[in-house]
């Protein structure tokens, strides 16, 4: 469709606003820790949108995690496996192919992309942090979680009295004679926080462009720790009305199920979520007021999201607005007594998918159980813009999806995890005899069984979600052998399948290069 303009004629504005949320639990939206908690303007979007309900990130934990959401590839393919992992310099991105449709992509956020140094002088600054911009994006503000110099100058021109030292920035504000408290305030109000100050900035972006095809990547880093939220969103929630972790009966039953949870359990500690409290114990007083501040900033960032939702409907933008909400990975938060997302567990890699497409109203309010994956969302918005998606990517458009329709489609996910590093061996490969090629985990949940697959000669763990799931491991029980057997089985074919195909379905002939599909045709937007 064609719009005209004066004496011109341009092509009917088809916007994109992608929404990653750090660290986000799945259920925070539908399960478990959705009773408490207030995310109006999301579940608003569920009844206008597709929500996923079975969506998992492919890799942990935020560098490798977004690496895999903005190239459409498993980890064990782009290799960006860790935080500081370079990505490679010609890997096909998100960014690089909307470029391709005519787009700028901005980037309001970060995309924690550690850049190839083979393309850079070894001088370079693009060479000292992980959280470079990924190549092709146009960084608007920089709002990376270790710089955020313009927040910082934001605050200060406010007249915030500000620490020098940027991580004192989250350490929470004790009350006039009272001990500090895990869920006592930030040093900033909740209209000078980094989630307002980045949605600010993208709004001022995007009111810029009314009228203009645009191209939005939002990232917020909150609920991410440290875990200190501004007035109201500290104490929105009463530490007593938080549900309690999922957990064996005590810290040694834990601990006693793989060698892997000893560790996990010893050094991903609560006092790691917040700041100013040094070791704390992982008592219920403790996990409850993380809890709570963790739905606080889920609340915040939902606020700043609906206005988000209100610009878009104000300027007129909504209905030619591809409106994708996700987060890069989960967080345990006290379940199984860790914290964070560098375990195998499906709280840290079940995460919240809500698409709408506005080219089908019918399809809104459903929801989907299918299995899908972060790998899935670059294809799918490649598909909704009308561009070919590169056979490098591993991932599946989920449009059949959004237009209703009940496609053939996988039957399980799969999700890696390094505990390596190639230059100072981590507690991980000190304990458990690892080199760094052989500290990594590959997952695979099918819809029965969950086999954990541990290198290194360490022994799997087989969750059957019929019994008692992930709360007790099947693998070592005899009547389970010829399922662990079939389940290493798949994640064996798994892997085949879906080995690195950048130029795997390129052939060349006398008449030049022939470029094949993966898959099957593209599917087009017509």
């Amino acid at each position: 469709m064609i719009q005209t303009s004066g004496s011109c004629i341009v092509e009917e504005t088809r916007n994109v606003m992608f929404i990653v949320i750090d660290q986000l639990r799945a259920d925070v939206l539908t399960g478990a820790l959705a009773e408490p908690v207030e995310l109006p303007n999301l579940r608003a979007l569920m009844q206008e949108a597709v929500t996923f309900g079975c969506n998992f990130s492919v890799i942990n934990p935020c560098g490798p995690a977004r690496a895999s959401i903005l190239t459409g590839q498993y980890g064990f393919n782009h290799r960006s496996i860790r935080n500081g992992a370079p990505l490679r310099h010609d890997t096909p991105t998100l960014a690089s192919e909307a470029r391709k449709a005519g787009y700028t992509p901005l980037l309001f956020g970060y995309t924690d992309t550690s850049q190839d140094p083979r393309v850079y002088a070894d001088d370079d600054i693009a060479l000292t942090t992980y959280e470079h911009p990924m190549t092709g994006f146009q960084e608007e503000v920089e709002m990376r979680s270790e710089e955020s110099k313009p927040w910082r100058e934001d605050l200060s021109e406010k007249g915030y009295d500000l620490p020098t030292d940027f991580g004192q920035f989250y350490v929470p504000i004790g009350q006039p004679g009272q001990p500090l408290r895990i869920n006592d305030p930030a040093i900033y109000h909740e209209e000078d926080s980094d989630t307002a100050f980045l949605t600010n900035a993208c709004l001022e972006g995007l009111r810029a462009r009314v009228g203009e095809r645009w191209f939005c990547h939002l990232t917020y880093i909150r609920p991410h720790p440290p875990l200190v939220a501004p007035k109201p969103y500290n104490r929105m929630y009463s530490t007593d009305a938080m549900p309690h972790p999922v957990r064996l009966g005590t810290i040694q039953d834990e601990k006693a199920m793989h060698p892997f949870f000893d560790i996990a359990i010893e050094i991903q500690r609560p006092g790691k979520a917040v700041k100013g409290f040094g070791d704390l114990d992982d008592d219920a007083e403790t996990s409850n007021a993380l809890r709570s501040v963790y739905l606080g900033l889920a609340s915040e960032v939902d606020t700043h999201i609906g206005r988000i939702v209100a610009f878009l409907k104000q300027s007129g933008q909504y209905d030619n607005t591809f409106l994708v909400v996700t987060s890069d990975h989960g967080e345990m938060l006290g379940d199984r007594y860790t914290w964070g997302k560098s375990t195998v567990y499906d709280a840290a890699f079940h995460t919240p998918l809500i698409i709408r497409d506005p080219d089908n109203a019918s399809a809104h309010g459903n929801q989907i159980h299918a299995p899908t994956e972060a790998i899935d969302l670059t294809p799918t918005i490649l598909n909704w813009i009308g561009q070919d998606i590169p056979g490098s990517m591993d991932g599946l458009s989920l449009m059949p999806f959004l237009r209703g329709d009940d496609p053939q489609w996988r039957d399980h996910s799969y999700s890696e995890l390094d505990l390596g590093n190639p230059l100072s061996p981590t507690i991980w490969q000190k304990k458990l005899g690892l080199g760094p090629d052989l500290a990594n985990v590959a997952i695979l949940r099918g819809p029965r069984f969950t086999l954990v697959h541990f290198n290194g000669g360490l022994a799997p763990l087989l969750f059957d979600h019929e019994g008692d799931g992930e709360m007790r491991n099947v693998a070592s029980e005899p009547d389970m052998a010829p399922v662990l057997l079939e389940m290493t089985r798949k994640i064996l074919n798994h892997r085949m399948t879906n080995s690195d195909a950048t130029l795997a379905t390129t052939m060349i002939t006398k008449d030049g290069a022939v470029h094949g599909t993966r898959r099957g045709p593209v599917q087009k937007i017509v």
